[in-house]
């Protein structure tokens, strides 16, 4: 039989430069162009939605591009960070063997019931991520893939888990400060207000998206060698089966071990929601973990140190991924198109008819967000321009900022720009194009839905 050779997919590293070499390549074609920037009444830097002008162009050098990525490396430290400290404190958990015992005992209590814990892990992370970002739990993904091997899945399940339950959480915007809060201060609306029909949002995206995990969930489980991870799964799911640390009892030991680790997933949750903790703190927790973890499980210091080692050197792609990541909204500014994008795509919204304003807003967000990731930073780019200008296309500002929060929460877990899909496929070792594979498809679901739910939010004049 004739073999047929695959087409080898570049790494991500290489896909993250061809994405950076064509943003520099738009500086030299799309003109220069800029908004004031002017401080609003609660002191929130935006846009002067009535200040365009074009200014002198300025190019990106291509021979300047690692200039802009390592202050990229600079902006995106404390997040670098905690993948480097999480990766080191679970590689120290893992080689107590607890982990593997606690996923044995629980993958043999659940037989055929495995299916249950989709929805309901999901359900937990989209609580928690209305008020945290997605990234908060890169850490957490190894963990998960371990699980969704022991239970007969594949790895593409346990990064889903978080990342899609994460999506719906932080994508409806019901109570995100960084992102719904200051959108809505920037519009001039009450904070919090719309959260009805924002939980009406959650439940329908929550209730579409663990549809399509589930029914694939099931469909690997049933044939294996049709998950994008089969061959890759095949090793994992080998150690996970082999290792006798799966099948060993748990202990004293093992269950300080595991205690200590909900501890410091509580302690972070806490901390983000009640504290107002960022990045900075979240690191801490992680060292802290490591530390007791390692005593927990009867390591003398040196061994905890080598252990942490370890386990931050598995996450150093991770982390130059995240770094490079922010180099493509760096080129962007320095070529000062970001603004000239944003103007020309609020002037398109003009050219189509009424019922269909609602979700092209929604598209337009989806674009900027291609652009601009931070939330914050496409509230306080985007909102100035679409709240006044949704009062002349019939739309309220409500609505407008229903637009903005879908296009940038979904569209981050599809962009390799995006910090917390791309940090947790580093962390969970999926390449890009396999997941892919998989998300393609319930993106252009989210897209639908999502929508539909802004005609929804015309009818009801929200």
């Amino acid at each position: 039989m004739e073999k047929v050779k695959k087409k080898k997919v570049p790494h991500t590293l290489v896909i993250l430069m061809i994405i950076i070499l064509c943003a520099v390549a738009l500086t030299w074609i799309i003109p220069a162009g800029a908004y004031e920037r002017i401080e609003n009444a609660k002191g929130v830097k935006i846009i002067d939605p009535e200040s365009f002008h074009y200014i002198e162009k300025s190019p990106v050098n291509p021979l300047k591009i690692f200039n802009i990525s390592l202050e990229g490396f600079k902006d995106t430290a404390t997040l670098i960070f905690v993948i480097l400290f999480s990766g080191a404190s679970f590689h120290v958990i893992t080689m107590s063997g607890a982990l593997q015992s606690l996923i044995g005992a629980v993958s043999k209590k659940t037989k055929s019931k495995e299916y249950l814990f989709i929805p309901i892990l999901t359900l937990i992370f989209g609580l928690i991520c209305t008020t945290q970002g997605v990234n908060t739990f890169i850490g957490f993904a190894p963990i998960m893939v371990m699980i969704a091997l022991a239970m007969g899945f594949d790895s593409i399940i346990g990064a889903s888990i978080i990342l899609l339950g994460g999506a719906v959480g932080f994508s409806t915007g019901t109570l995100n400060v960084n992102t719904t809060i200051v959108a809505q201060e920037i519009a001039g609306l009450a904070p919090y207000s719309g959260l009805s029909y924002r939980v009406v949002c959650f439940i329908v995206f929550y209730i579409v998206t663990n549809l399509y995990l589930v029914k694939y969930a099931l469909k690997i489980k049933k044939n294996p060698d049709l998950s994008p991870m089969y061959e890759l799964d095949k090793l994992r799911v080998k150690d996970v089966d082999s290792h006798d640390e799966f099948n060993a009892p748990m202990d004293a030991r093992k269950w300080a071990v595991i205690i200590s680790l909900f501890a410091a997933l509580g302690i972070i949750v806490y901390g983000g929601v009640k504290l107002k903790w960022k990045l900075e703190e979240t690191a801490v927790v992680f060292i802290w973990l490591s530390i007791v973890a390692g005593f927990a499980a009867g390591f003398t210091p040196s061994q905890i140190a080598k252990n942490f080692v370890e386990g931050a050197k598995k996450m150093i792609g991770a982390a130059l991924i995240i770094g490079l990541a922010r180099t493509v909204s760096g080129v962007l500014d320095a070529g000062n198109i970001m603004d000239t994008s944003i103007h020309a795509m609020s002037g398109w919204l003009n050219f189509f008819p009424q019922f269909l304003k609602g979700p092209m807003m929604f598209i337009i967000n989806l674009i900027v967000n291609m652009f601009i990731t931070s939330g914050s930073g496409q509230a306080a780019a985007i909102m100035p321009i679409f709240a006044p200008l949704a009062d002349t296309i019939g739309l309220t500002r409500q609505t407008a900022v229903l637009a903005f929060n879908f296009g940038d929460g979904f569209c981050n877990y599809i962009l390799p720009t995006s910090t917390a899909l791309m940090g947790i496929l580093g962390a969970t070792d999926i390449p890009y194009d396999k997941w892919m594979i998989f998300m393609g498809k319930l993106f252009g679901i989210w897209i639908i839905v999502g929508s539909i739910m802004m005609i929804g939010a015309q009818v009801i004049n929200f």
